[in-house]
Protein backbone atom coordinates (compact mmCIF):
# COMPACT_ATOMS: atom_id res chain seq x y z
CA UNK A 1 0.00 0.00 0.00
CA UNK A 2 1.07 3.48 -0.47
CA UNK A 3 0.22 6.73 0.70
CA UNK A 4 1.29 9.82 -0.79
CA UNK A 5 -0.13 13.77 -0.27
CA UNK A 6 1.23 15.34 2.44
CA UNK A 7 -1.56 17.36 2.80
CA UNK A 8 -3.19 16.58 6.10
CA UNK A 9 -6.71 17.65 4.61
CA UNK A 10 -5.75 14.79 2.30
CA UNK A 11 -4.97 11.17 1.59
CA UNK A 12 -4.21 8.95 -1.26
CA UNK A 13 -3.66 4.98 -1.50
CA UNK A 14 -3.04 3.10 -3.92
CA UNK A 15 -2.99 -0.54 -3.25
CA UNK A 16 -3.53 -4.05 -5.15
CA UNK A 17 -7.36 -5.32 -5.70
CA UNK A 18 -7.25 -8.24 -2.90
CA UNK A 19 -9.48 -8.90 0.25
CA UNK A 20 -6.53 -8.26 2.52
CA UNK A 21 -5.32 -5.02 0.76
CA UNK A 22 -9.20 -3.76 1.43
CA UNK A 23 -8.94 -4.53 4.68
CA UNK A 24 -5.56 -3.05 5.42
CA UNK A 25 -6.93 0.57 3.23
CA UNK A 26 -9.75 0.84 5.23
CA UNK A 27 -8.23 -0.24 8.73
CA UNK A 28 -6.09 3.06 7.48
CA UNK A 29 -8.83 5.36 6.76
CA UNK A 30 -10.58 4.94 9.85
CA UNK A 31 -7.26 5.93 11.63
CA UNK A 32 -6.87 8.39 9.59
CA UNK A 33 -9.94 10.35 10.03
CA UNK A 34 -9.87 9.52 14.04
CA UNK A 35 -6.75 10.97 14.23
CA UNK A 36 -8.22 13.91 12.57
CA UNK A 37 -11.35 14.25 14.97
CA UNK A 38 -13.66 12.88 12.64
CA UNK A 39 -16.89 11.15 15.09
CA UNK A 40 -17.11 7.35 14.94
CA UNK A 41 -20.79 7.53 12.89
CA UNK A 42 -19.19 9.63 10.03
CA UNK A 43 -16.08 7.04 10.28
CA UNK A 44 -18.71 4.04 9.95
CA UNK A 45 -20.81 5.36 7.16
CA UNK A 46 -17.09 5.83 5.49
CA UNK A 47 -15.81 2.24 5.79
CA UNK A 48 -19.54 0.72 4.91
CA UNK A 49 -19.58 2.72 1.67
CA UNK A 50 -15.84 2.06 1.00
CA UNK A 51 -16.20 -1.44 1.97
CA UNK A 52 -18.99 -1.90 -0.28
CA UNK A 53 -17.10 0.18 -3.55
CA UNK A 54 -13.75 -1.62 -2.79
CA UNK A 55 -15.37 -5.26 -2.51
CA UNK A 56 -16.90 -4.52 -5.72
CA UNK A 57 -13.95 -3.78 -7.37
CA UNK A 58 -12.38 -6.97 -6.51
CA UNK A 59 -14.96 -8.97 -6.91
CA UNK A 60 -16.60 -7.88 -10.30
CA UNK A 61 -14.21 -5.41 -11.82
CA UNK A 62 -11.63 -7.03 -11.09
CA UNK A 63 -13.18 -10.65 -10.75
CA UNK A 64 -11.54 -13.42 -8.60
CA UNK A 65 -8.67 -14.14 -11.23
CA UNK A 66 -7.30 -11.28 -11.93
CA UNK A 67 -5.84 -8.36 -9.92
CA UNK A 68 -5.33 -5.03 -10.45
CA UNK A 69 -4.61 -1.14 -8.61
CA UNK A 70 -7.21 0.87 -6.56
CA UNK A 71 -6.08 4.57 -6.34
CA UNK A 72 -8.36 6.18 -3.50
CA UNK A 73 -8.49 9.30 -2.67
CA UNK A 74 -9.55 11.25 0.37
CA UNK A 75 -10.24 14.71 0.66
CA UNK A 76 -11.60 16.41 3.78
CA UNK A 77 -13.84 19.71 2.92
CA UNK A 78 -15.97 21.43 5.60
CA UNK A 79 -19.16 19.63 5.61
CA UNK A 80 -18.06 16.66 4.34
CA UNK A 81 -15.29 13.54 3.06
CA UNK A 82 -15.06 13.24 -1.00
CA UNK A 83 -13.80 10.50 -1.75
CA UNK A 84 -12.51 9.41 -5.57
CA UNK A 85 -11.78 5.67 -6.39
CA UNK A 86 -10.22 4.55 -9.51
CA UNK A 87 -10.06 1.22 -11.17
CA UNK A 88 -8.91 -0.38 -14.36
CA UNK A 89 -11.11 -2.99 -14.36
CA UNK A 90 -14.27 -3.96 -16.01
CA UNK A 91 -17.04 -1.39 -16.17
CA UNK A 92 -20.09 -1.13 -14.58
CA UNK A 93 -23.24 -2.66 -16.45
CA UNK A 94 -24.46 -0.27 -18.94
CA UNK A 95 -21.72 2.07 -17.82
CA UNK A 96 -24.23 3.12 -14.90
CA UNK A 97 -24.34 2.97 -11.74
CA UNK A 98 -26.76 0.15 -9.81
CA UNK A 99 -29.88 1.87 -8.74
CA UNK A 100 -29.38 0.56 -5.29
CA UNK A 101 -32.95 -0.83 -4.76
CA UNK A 102 -33.29 -3.71 -1.93
CA UNK A 103 -34.16 -7.31 -2.86
CA UNK A 104 -37.81 -8.60 -1.42
CA UNK A 105 -37.52 -9.57 1.67
CA UNK A 106 -40.70 -11.75 1.96
CA UNK A 107 -40.98 -15.60 1.72
CA UNK A 108 -39.65 -18.13 3.49
CA UNK A 109 -36.50 -17.15 5.90
CA UNK A 110 -34.63 -19.85 3.63
CA UNK A 111 -35.44 -18.03 0.58
CA UNK A 112 -34.08 -15.04 1.43
CA UNK A 113 -31.43 -13.26 -0.31
CA UNK A 114 -27.66 -13.20 1.06
CA UNK A 115 -26.69 -10.62 -1.04
CA UNK A 116 -27.97 -7.54 -2.66
CA UNK A 117 -27.86 -4.66 -0.16
CA UNK A 118 -24.62 -2.74 -1.25
CA UNK A 119 -26.00 -0.86 -3.17
CA UNK A 120 -28.87 0.65 -1.43
CA UNK A 121 -26.26 0.49 1.75
CA UNK A 122 -24.46 2.91 -0.76
CA UNK A 123 -26.99 5.17 -1.94
CA UNK A 124 -28.46 5.38 1.67
CA UNK A 125 -24.84 6.90 2.78
CA UNK A 126 -23.53 9.08 0.61
CA UNK A 127 -23.94 11.69 -1.18
CA UNK A 128 -22.99 13.40 -4.80
CA UNK A 129 -22.13 9.61 -6.38
CA UNK A 130 -21.03 9.72 -9.62
CA UNK A 131 -19.96 7.50 -11.96
CA UNK A 132 -17.64 7.77 -15.01
CA UNK A 133 -15.80 5.54 -17.39
CA UNK A 134 -12.54 7.15 -18.94
CA UNK A 135 -9.66 6.07 -20.84
CA UNK A 136 -10.17 2.22 -19.75
CA UNK A 137 -10.77 3.29 -15.72
CA UNK A 138 -13.63 3.68 -13.73
CA UNK A 139 -14.01 6.69 -11.77
CA UNK A 140 -16.28 6.52 -8.63
CA UNK A 141 -17.18 10.02 -6.68
CA UNK A 142 -18.73 10.44 -3.51
CA UNK A 143 -18.77 12.12 -0.59
CA UNK A 144 -20.01 11.58 2.88
CA UNK A 145 -21.70 14.13 5.56
CA UNK A 146 -19.67 15.07 8.51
Amino acid sequence: MRESDQNPKSLKLEFPSCEIEVRKALKQIACALAELGIGADVIGSAEVVLGEVLNNIVEHAYGSSAQGRIVMKLTLQEAELRFLVVDEGRALPMKELPRGVLPRLDGPLEGLPEGGFGWYLVRKLATNLSYQRKAGHNELCFSILR
